[in-house]
Formats: C-alpha cells, structure tokens, sequence
C-alpha cells in the first residue's frame, strides 16, 4: 500500500511500517518546539527555541496553516514538499504532521501512533548530516511525475541535498491536492 511510503521515511534501515512501530514513543520529548516560518502570529501555542525563524525565510509564499490556499500548480506542490523537506530536517513536528496529515492518518487507521509520535522517531533515525542537509534541500522538477492536476510524484531521486538520500531512509511519495493545498497522501 502507498501509505507505507509515508511512513518509510521514519526508517533510515528498515522496512517502511514495520520499523515505525517498533520505535518508542518517548523519544524525543522536545520536537513540540517550533518555529514560525513567517510570522510569531501564525500558531503561539508554544515557544519558538530552537532554531531560528530565520531559517525559513526562502519561500514566503508558502505558510503554515490549512487555511493557506496555493495554487494547483506543480509548482506549488514543489515547494510544499520542500517545505517538508525543510521541516522534517528542522524537527519542526508541526509542520511535518501538517503537510503529511493524509498519509499519517492512514498508518494511524492502520494501527501505528500519531503523527506527533511517529515523527518523534523518524527525528531520531536521521542523521544529523542528513538533518542539515534536509533544511536546505531542492527539487528537481525534471525528476517529478505529474499524474493528474491533482495528483503528482515525488521520487527520493528528486531530492536535490548535500547528503544522498535513499528508498530506505527518504523513501518517494505522493503530494495530492485536497481543500486548497498539497498534503503527501503515500
């Protein structure tokens, strides 16, 4: 099931799923932190400490927030999965879950936990080489494959970083179109 893809990006050596079920819950207490990516007015239910806001200054027009329309572009849908690039290599939790909402609900439906506690050990499993290289990660938009309108591909080859990424510890997936923006569905 595409669903598993979502998850594979929790397993730097395993096998999608099986290795996020595995992983304890408690293991990273302090990814609730997180920063603005625009402004300190966007969600203050808790403290920015680490990192900067400024980190997340390279593309304005994408915010957090499932109220924020973007086009049905496959631009846009690139640069909201280089926003959950930049998240995941951040730890910034929020944002994550936000992007990956779909595909994190459907491994929940299928009995592994929250996104919040899924994604606190796939923080662990990256490397901090790797961390970095996410934060400032690309695209390629010559390596994307746009199924339908709605619908587009993001092979792990896509991933243009200053560390390689594989099937195993990025894993490909799938960005869909649903209610005003892209949120990985597999």
């Amino acid at each position: 099931m595409r669903a598993q893809t979502m998850v594979s990006v929790a397993v730097s050596a395993c096998v999608a799923l099986v290795a996020c079920a595995c992983g304890p819950d408690k293991a990273k207490e302090g990814t609730d932190a997180r920063p603005s990516q625009s402004s300190a007015s966007t969600r203050t239910k808790e403290p920015s400490a680490t990192p900067s806001a400024s980190a997340r200054t390279e593309k304005p027009s994408v915010t957090p927030g499932s109220d924020q329309r973007m086009p049905r572009t496959k631009e846009a849908a690139i640069q909201r999965y280089e926003q959950y690039l930049h998240a995941l290599g951040r730890e910034d939790i929020d944002m994550v879950c936000e992007v990956a909402a779909p595909a994190a609900k459907k491994a929940q439906d299928q009995g592994f936990g929250p996104c919040t506690s899924t994604y606190a050990v796939v923080f662990q499993m990256i490397s901090p080489a790797q961390k970095k290289a996410l934060q400032t990660a690309t695209v390629d938009p010559q390596r994307i494959v746009v199924r339908t309108p709605d619908k587009i591909e993001m092979p792990v080859e896509a991933v243009r970083s200053s560390a390689t990424f594989s099937e195993s510890d990025l894993g490909s997936y799938t960005l869909e179109y649903l209610k005003n923006n892209w949120y990985i569905t597999d």
